[in-house]
């Protein structure tokens, strides 16, 4: 044990210390062995981010414990760590180192650490194992599978936080089983890991009905020409499945000569050793491993982890190596100004910018197992350490710890059982195994094309016999992804039939079950969802009073009657007086109360319509208007007939009051007739139009006789022509009792409304023709409403002097002096 010393890479002094083994370094070259000279030392190289990260997990771990009131106070745990190379021969350099400390003074324990941590290979393990074992020093393994290991007559002083590979050898022949592959090739690392994996899978497989077609073997280390035999068998054989049982360094060999030989279309069974490296998802390699399936170790969150990962730097030593070699790699820089076409390292770069295997925590495995074993010599280390003071003296372990014996440790560590915070229960059974349970892994493509790996199974040892194996989901293996529900498959020209593109089925059409062919056409009355996954009731449009426009319409028709009702009530208290009388004051009263239903009439086609309201609105609007025309007409014909009466050569009889009532009584009767013969005969009803809008309903009155409306229509420009032309003849009659110009003015206002209202209305869509309709009368009957009785209000209310039959008379007279 004494000779060169092996110094560690990272270590830190504490009253008990803790030794760590990671395959810090990827690649080794191995020297060339003499006879004749003293064998140069390898050298490892190509720094493992991975492997780093379980080293500064191994630290993580330690300061909390340093830092923890409850799990050892007032002890503090030191470390120590070093490079297995991921070799055996560097492992026994390591083991030594970890053994002998720095000081080359015989000591009682015979070892300079308490425990050790690792290693990440089970070779690697092995080696050191049987090395620390002489000393009884305990060593727990967070990566070393071989079920070889769980021999406690050979290896009595290790423990794992991994499961055994005796339980995932028979998990992947139970997986391989469960899809119907009953031929299949494999591979393995010509190591203890692959070699007794390997071995246990095939035994397990054969048991199961499976033919293993070939067995080839890669190491890292060997020639290239073995490994390019072992991949042309791969390419030559016949089985599409490939179950690889390798460590990361062997896979990464294997990787790089399946690119350079273009081996593809086989489905990957891996190992938990590779089949959680997120660095292999990588674009470099997912054209190759899509759609693989493997075992992993469940996945944890360890809480502050990432943070103390981030606050790693090259100054909190200066002088180690590695961490500026770690640095160096991350960000692709150099420390050394010498290095040409490279940037030089300012130390402020941020690991937070990083994406690398170092800064991947999303998916903490091997890195909790690590977490776990720490925590476990702790746990032990903490037993060991309580003090008796019942009466008693003190423990002497309490005061004198440097002389803790590994073997005391080990002893306690088969007793340790604790459950971290994460609600984990960490033990050991008798050959220092844990539980096993793993989760099914398979690589999947997000809608982003990266790989994602999916858990879609479980498989737990601990389970009955039968119902260890089980699955969520089977994994996929598509040329498209699953067309979800209001989408439907479309194919791709020129492409095989299970390739097809997702196309959003059309308005009015749902698709309720993944992968539909064809989508389904909504009932007449019902319409699509958003999600287009299923039909709802088409949204039902009328003008309603609880809408802004419908509630507008309703204010302005209310105001308009209300206006005229007050313009009634002026023309009732001046009834006596000259200009009232002047202005035919019966027909006056009946003019003010036909408009007031003209504009109440607006408010029947405001609401959901109904088969009387159907009925009402259009009757009502027409009687009430043709009531208004009529009047109006009667007055203009008594005005032009007063007049031309005065002439001694006219024989026109004068217009008295009864035949005033007379004609307006028949002109009404005429629109009442033709509206009692539509009601009668094709009267408007409620309708529900589904063609001008797909998405919704216009609920609407249909018109029944559209000549009958059209009738109607027409018999109200009819009086209005007939109101007009008698208007224009009295236009020159005396200025001072002339209401004709007032009434051509009105007519000419009532004829341009309904004139634009027909466009207006036929090409209106919805509610909104149900909304020009009511603009239309509103409109014509303010038109009237200001036109002849608004010049009157003035005089009544603002010029009262005017309203004397003098003034009436004045202009008449002197144009017949």
């Amino acid at each position: 044990m004494f000779g060169s010393r092996e110094m560690p890479l990272l270590s830190k002094e504490g009253d008990i210390t803790i030794g760590g083994a990671f395959s810090i370094y990827s690649q080794i070259s191995m020297p060339s062995f003499s006879n004749y000279e003293t064998p140069k030392p390898f050298k490892c190289s190509r720094i493992n981010l991975r492997e780093f990260r379980f080293l500064q997990t191994m630290i993580f771990a330690i300061e909390k414990i340093n830092n923890s009131s409850i799990l050892l106070p007032n002890v503090s745990i030191g470390y120590r760590a070093f490079d297995s190379c991921g070799s055996t021969l560097p492992s026994t350099h390591s083991v030594m180192g970890l053994i002998n400390g720095e000081d080359k003074t015989w000591s009682k324990n015979c070892s300079s650490v308490h425990a050790i941590i690792g290693a990440s290979e089970s070779s690697s393990t092995i080696a050191m194992q049987q090395i620390s074992g002489v000393f009884q020093i305990p060593m727990i393994s967070h990566f070393a599978t071989c079920a070889c290991l769980s021999n406690r007559k050979e290896y009595p002083f290790f423990f794992r936080t991994i499961p055994s590979d005796y339980y995932q050898s028979r998990a992947l022949a139970k997986l391989v089983k469960h899809f119907g592959w009953t031929w299949v090739g494999a591979v393995r690392s010509d190591n203890d890991y692959g070699n007794n994996g390997m071995a246990t899978f095939i035994e397990a497989a054969s048991k199961e009905g499976i033919c293993v077609e070939y067995s080839e073997t890669i190491s890292r280390t060997g020639s290239r020409e073995h490994i390019e035999k072992a991949v042309r068998v791969i390419q030559r054989g016949t089985a599409n499945v490939l179950v690889a049982f390798l460590a990361q360094g062997e896979m990464d060999v294997l990787l790089e000569e399946v690119l350079k030989q273009n081996v593809t279309g086989l489905q990957w069974v891996g190992s938990e050793s590779w089949i959680t490296a997120n660095y292999l998802a990588k674009k470099r390699y997912s054209g190759i491993l899509t759609g693989s399936l493997g075992f992993a170790i469940t996945k944890a969150k360890i809480p502050g982890l990432k943070e103390f990962l981030f606050k790693v730097n090259p100054s909190q030593d200066p002088q180690s190596n590695l961490l500026k070699e770690f640095w160096e790699t991350t960000f692709g820089c150099s420390f050394q100004s010498s290095v040409p076409g490279t940037k030089l390292c300012s130390g402020s770069e941020r690991l937070q910018d990083a994406d690398n295997a170092f800064t991947y925590v999303s998916e903490l495995r091997i890195s909790n197992n690590v977490y776990k074993a720490v925590y476990a010599v702790a746990h032990a280390l903490h037993s060991m350490m309580k003090c008796k003071q019942s009466g008693e003296k003190l423990n002497h372990l309490c005061n004198l710890k440097d002389q803790l014996e590994p073997r005391q440790v080990a002893k306690q560590l088969q007793n340790v059982n604790f459950t971290l915070e994460s609600g984990e229960q960490v033990y050991f059974d008798e050959n220092g195994d844990p539980a096993a349970t793993y989760e099914l892994v398979n690589w999947q493509r997000n809608h982003a094309g990266g790989i994602v790996f999916m858990t879609v199974g479980k498989y737990d040892a601990s389970q009955p016999n039968g119902n260890e194996f089980t699955m969520n989901n089977k994994p996929l293996s598509v040329c498209s992804e699953n067309c979800l529900q209001g989408f439907r498959q479309a194919t791709i020209k020129g492409k095989p039939i299970c390739c097809f593109s997702c196309v959003l089925c059309a308005g009015g059409e749902i698709s309720n079950t993944n992968n539909s062919a064809e989508c389904s056409q909504c009932p007449p009355e019902y319409w699509s969802n958003v999600d287009h996954s299923k039909c709802v009731p088409k949204v039902i449009e009328f003008l309603s009073y609880g809408e802004t426009m419908g509630a507008l319409l309703t204010a302005i028709s209310l105001c308009g009657a209300s206006l005229t009702l007050a313009v009634l009530c002026v023309f009732f208290n001046f009834r006596h007086t000259p200009l009232v009388k002047a202005s035919n004051s019966e027909l006056s009263f009946l003019l003010l109360f036909s408009l007031t239903l003209c504009f109440l009439c607006s408010l029947t086609f405001i609401g959901q319509p109904t088969e009387w309201s159907c009925m009402l609105r259009h009757t009502a609007f027409g009687i009430a208007f043709a009531l208004c025309i009529s009047c109006i007409l009667a007055k203009t014909i008594t005005v032009v007939m007063a007049f031309k009466a005065k002439r001694p050569v006219n024989t026109v009889p004068q217009c008295s009051a009864s035949l005033q009532r007379t004609s307006v009584l028949g002109c009404t009767l005429i629109q009442v007739l033709i509206c009692v013969i539509w009601l009668a005969f094709d009267p408007p009803f409620p309708h529900k139009n589904m063609v001008y809008a797909r998405e919704k309903i216009i609920l609407e009155c249909f018109l029944g006789s559209p000549i009958a409306f059209w009738a109607v229509m027409a018999y109200i420009g009819l009086l209005a022509l007939l109101c007009f032309g008698f208007a224009f003849l009295a236009r020159r009659l005396p200025d001072n009792f002339n209401e004709a110009k007032f009434i051509t003015f009105s007519m000419l206002i009532f004829s341009a409304v309904w004139l634009t209202f027909i466009p207006a209305y036929v090409t209106s869509p919805g509610k909104f023709t149900v909304a020009v309709e009511i603009f239309a009368i509103l409109a014509s009957s303010f038109g009237l409403l200001f036109c002849i009785f608004a010049p009157k209000c003035y005089i009544l209310l603002l010029k009262p002097e005017r309203n004397t039959k003098k003034y009436l008379m004045r202009r008449n007279q002197s144009k017949t002096q």
